[in-house]
This record gives structure tokens, C-alpha cells and sequence, in this order.
């Protein structure tokens, strides 16, 4: 069989002879079989060099897979890094998850969601939500519309954490059985709190609201309006044990500083526990003067915020005037800033008062907790008192600062809008 390389000679070879007819002097048979000879030299030259590339790609692959290999080795000399834990299981029925995480009703009964640890989440017919994020700590749901009720299962280390956004409202719970709604249309919130207890955040609150068993919660976000509503009695009264049954146990003793601090705070804890009404009572049977005149800061702020809740708008601000007056340099005057700004806005021809004590807030504390949401209200004050171009600036500047905020939808519309 003859090669590739002795027929290319050949061929060539064939050419240099028909070259040859023609010349004046033709070749001699040694000069014919010395071109051959350089011809055969040069195509092996060629076929050698090929071989050497050839040689280094492998040989270079050969260092790249052991430098992998070498990676391979110093990392399973370490320690392994765990696995994240699975995220928890879950089924959903009446309905879909669809892209972006929406949960679509494929029926006319709503959605409903049964987490494999005993949590239930039931979509009401036409509630428009979305689940945001499931892991193996609990699951966060937003409610862009319409009505949801809840059944979360207590974990035994309370290491489950379940959240619900609804509308521009936070709900953070534990284990709890509760029904939530959002009108969007309205901007109405409503939460029922059948058992355990649940925190929200929002933009009306004026900071976190801790409810209990037996509460109901109403914001009216237009009229600036926080209700809250017992459903059922404060406290159980137990019936009176025998003293003989039971001798009598001294309490242990406090020291005058821990009962101090625990008196300054007894309202504080009464607001996290939602018994407003007591707060309010007290403060009347010791005389509202004398109250506003001696509470501690920390009472005089829970005060005003079982005023605001309870709609007496007139004492709440009482309440955070005097705060600022008789406590300057503390941080909770700058929160009373802030709400005295939500107490001008239910008040009537008050608006441009709470935008004065918006701006003083958001003057004197830039990054403040506040800062949000003093700038979101005053963004939406502003456009009603002087139209929607004033308030594309705020607009403008709420985005640039608080990109994710709560009145970052707001904002947006304001700034698209022509």
C-alpha cells in the first residue's frame, strides 16, 4: 500500500519530469532522485512538527488535569462544609405556582398550602399573593390582595420563623392562628388574632405593634388611622384559693433600682401587650397633668402610642410634646418628631404640621428608623397639598435612598409619571 507522503512524491515528482521535457537541458537521473530526496525531507519536517504541537496539547492538558487534581486533593483535606438544610415540604391545592412565585386559583375554592410540619396558609377566592421564599426555617407569603387566614404550627425551639407581607405591612409570627386582608384599592389592613400572638410593621404604626390572642387590628392608611379592638376579655379572673391549701409565699425581694426601672417601664409592657385601655386608665386616675409632668420617657411614648391607637389624638399629642420638652437630648424625642408628624396628619387642617415635623425628623436623623417612612409620608403630603411635580423631587430622593422602602412603589409612579 502506498502512503500519503510517497504518493504526493510521486505526484511531484511526475511534475518536475514534465518540467523536464521542456527544458533546454534536461536533468540528469542523480539530480532527479536528489530533488526527490529534498522534497521527502521537507514533508517529514512538516509531519515532525505537527507531532509536536500535538505532544505539547497533550502534554499541557496533562498538567491542567493534575493542577485540578491537586485542587481536588488540598480541598478534601479540609473540613466539609454542611449542606444547608432542606427547605420545608409543602403541597398546594386549588391552584399553581406559576412564574415569579404567584400562586394561581385554578378553581373557584382559593389556594390553599399544607406544609408538611402541620402549617396551613388558605387563599380566600380572587386573593391575589405570592410565595417570596420557602427554607427550612418557615416560609415568607405576600398578600397583594384579598384575604388569607393562617394556621402556624408553634416549633418546639422556636427556631421557625413564618412572615406575611401584606400590602406595605409586615407580619411576623410565630405560632398563631390569624385571618389578614388588604384592600389595595382602599389601602385598608385588617388583622384578627384568634390565638398566640404576632408583630406588625408598617407605615402607619409608627414602629412595631405586638398583638395578642383576642385583638383585632385596623389601619386606615388615607385617614392615617391605627384601631386596635378587644374581641374578647383582657385577663381571665381565677377563682380564690383556700389558705390553708396553700400556705402563703413571700415574694422575693427586689432591690429599689430593678423596681424603679420596672415601674418606669410598666406601660411599655402593657403596650406589648396590647392592653391599651390600662394604660389609658392609669394615666387618668393619676390625673393626665400629673402623668404628663412624671412619667418616665418610655411611658410617656407608650402613652402617646395607646392614644394614637385608640384615637385620641389630643392626649397622644400631649403626650410626645412632652417628651421632646422634658427629655431634649434623648433618642425618643427624635421618634416623637416623627410621630407627632402621623398625630398632624389625622388632625384636621394638619398636614402641613406634619410635614414640618417630618422634615425636622428626617434634619435631625437622616438615617433614623424613621427615615423611610418620613420621607414616604411626606412624599405623599406633598402631593396632595401641592401637586404631583413637588412631590417627583421627594419622589426622586426616596428612591435614591431607600430603593426597597415601603414607599418605593409610590415613588416610582410619581417619578414615571408625566
Amino acid at each position: 500500500m502506498t502512503s500519503p507522503g510517497e504518493s504526493k512524491g510521486r505526484r511531484a515528482l511526475a511534475a518536475l519530469s514534465e518540467l523536464a521535457r521542456g527544458s533546454v537541458h534536461p536533468p540528469t537521473h542523480a539530480e532527479l532522485d536528489g530533488g526527490l530526496r529534498t522534497l521527502r525531507a521537507q514533508m517529514e519536517a512538516k509531519r515532525a512538527r505537527r507531532r509536536g504541537w500535538t505532544i505539547r496539547a497533550a502534554f499541557a492538558g496533562t498538567v491542567v488535569a493534575a493542577a485540578f487534581l491537586a485542587v481536588g486533593v488540598v480541598r478534601t483535606g479540609r473540613s466539609p462544609v454542611p449542606a444547608a438544610p432542606p427547605a420545608l415540604a409543602y403541597r398546594i391545592e386549588g391552584g399553581n405556582l406559576v412564574e415569579g412565585g404567584y400562586l394561581r386559583e385554578s378553581g373557584g375554592g382559593g389556594v390553599k398550602l399544607f406544609f408538611a410540619e402541620g402549617t396551613e396558609f388558605i387563599l380566600m377566592p380572587g386573593t391575589r399573593s405570592r410565595l417570596r421564599e420557602v427554607d427550612a426555617s418557615g416560609a415568607r407569603i405576600a398578600i397583594e390582595q384579598g384575604m388569607a387566614s393562617f394556621q402556624v404550627t408553634p416549633a418546639p425551639a422556636g427556631n421557625r420563623r413564618w412572615q406575611v407581607d401584606v400590602g406595605p405591612f409586615l407580619v411576623t409570627v410565630k405560632g398563631t392562628v390569624f385571618t389578614v386582608s388588604w384592600d389595595a384599592a382602599t389601602e385598608k389592613f385588617e388583622l384578627k388574632l384568634r390565638h398566640g400572638r404576632v408583630t406588625v410593621n408598617g407605615p402607619v404604626t409608627g414602629g412595631e405593634i405586638t398583638l395578642r390572642a383576642g385583638q383585632r387590628l385596623l389601619v386606615d392608611l388615607p385617614h392615617g388611622e391605627t384601631v386596635i379592638t378587644e374581641q374578647k376579655p383582657e385577663e381571665s379572673v381565677e377563682p380564690p384559693v383556700a389558705a390553708a391549701a396553700h400556705p402563703a409565699v413571700k415574694p422575693a425581694p427586689t432591690s429599689p433600682s430593678a423596681a424603679k426601672v420596672e415601674s418606669d417601664r410598666r406601660w411599655t409592657i402593657a403596650l406589648a401587650e396590647g392592653r391599651l385601655d390600662r394604660i389609658l386608665d392609669e394615666a387618668e386616675r393619676a390625673g393626665l397633668k400629673t402623668t404628663l409632668e412624671k412619667a418616665s420617657s418610655d411611658d410617656l411614648l407608650a402613652l402617646a402610642d395607646a392614644a394614637r391607637y385608640r384615637r385620641r389624638m389630643e392626649l397622644a399629642r400631649d403626650a410626645l410634646l412632652a417628651e421632646r420638652r422634658r427629655f431634649p437630648s434623648s433618642p425618643r424625642s427624635l421618634d416623637a418628631a416623627f410621630l407627632l408628624g402621623r398625630v398632624e396628619e389625622a388632625s384636621d387642617r394638619g398636614v402641613a404640621r406634619a410635614i414640618e415635623w417630618y422634615d425636622e425628623y428626617l434634619t435631625r436623623a437622616p438615617a433614623g428608623t424613621y427615615a423611610s417612612e418620613a420621607l414616604g409620608r411626606k412624599m405623599t403630603l406633598t402631593s396632595k397639598v401641592e401637586g404631583s411635580e413637588r412631590a417627583r423631587a421627594i419622589a426622586e430622593d426616596y428612591l435614591r435612598r431607600f430603593p426597597n422602602g415601603t414607599y418605593a412603589g409610590p415613588a416610582r409612579a410619581f417619578v414615571r409619571a408625566p
